[in-house]
């Protein structure tokens, strides 16, 4: 039970914090006018080219620093932006008529006003794809939540799963398929629930 309760707080308090800077992020590349946006738009997406593998040694001495290390937030804690969220988000914004946004400014609404009344809930099948994106992401995550955790009472489902297959302490078949039954129930029941508004979110989300 403590596993599930570690992966629990992993996938609904690192998206949540993850949907707060990717909406503001894509907000911003979408209806502000700075300069180098799109330069500094380009540079972000690099981000898509570098596997996250690349930065484990860097984001875990990060964490050491910051004294997070063996952490449930300290996994988390490398996670704080997405790229592909920013991307996910500009896109869905951009789709927003022009007219809605006019209207609410019209009527004295701040520029958080506008984006959270007109522009966050013309984006909620985004908002759903992105977090069932999220969620899958850190629930099936493995290798850097075994770098960066060493005790029980921190380690969620995944690597505390492979840990019931390793040689050293026995491996129990009948045990290991019903954690592994276990670990993806959730997620499968989730996307058959919204499995419609997913394809339609990334549907939606071509380049304008």
């Amino acid at each position: 039970m403590r596993y599930f309760l570690n992966t629990f707080l992993l996938v609904t308090v690192v998206p949540a914090g993850r949907l707060v800077v990717t909406t503001l992020a894509g907000y911003a590349f979408a209806q502000f006018q700075f300069p180098g946006r799109d330069v500094l738009f380009i540079i972000v997406l690099m981000q898509l080219f570098i596997l996250p593998e690349v930065l484990i040694v860097e984001n875990y001495a990060m964490v050491s620093r910051l004294g997070m290390f063996d952490t449930v937030f300290g996994i988390g804690t490398s996670y704080g932006a997405s790229a592909f969220g920013i991307f996910l988000m500009r896109q869905a914004f951009k789709s927003v008529p022009k007219e809605l946004d006019e209207a609410a400014r019209i009527e004295g609404c701040s520029w958080f006003g506008v984006l959270w009344r007109v522009y966050v809930p013309s984006a909620k099948p985004t908002y759903l794809a992105y977090a069932l994106v999220s969620v899958s992401t850190h629930w099936n995550n493995f290798l850097w939540s075994l770098i960066v955790t060493n005790s029980e009472t921190t380690r969620p489902l995944t690597v505390e799963l492979s840990l019931f297959g390793a040689p050293e302490s026995g491996v129990n078949i009948s045990v290991i398929s019903e954690a592994t039954i276990m670990s993806i129930a959730p997620l499968l029941i989730a996307f058959l629930l919204f499995q419609h508004q997913f394809v339609q979110a990334f549907l939606r989300a071509g380049i304008k």
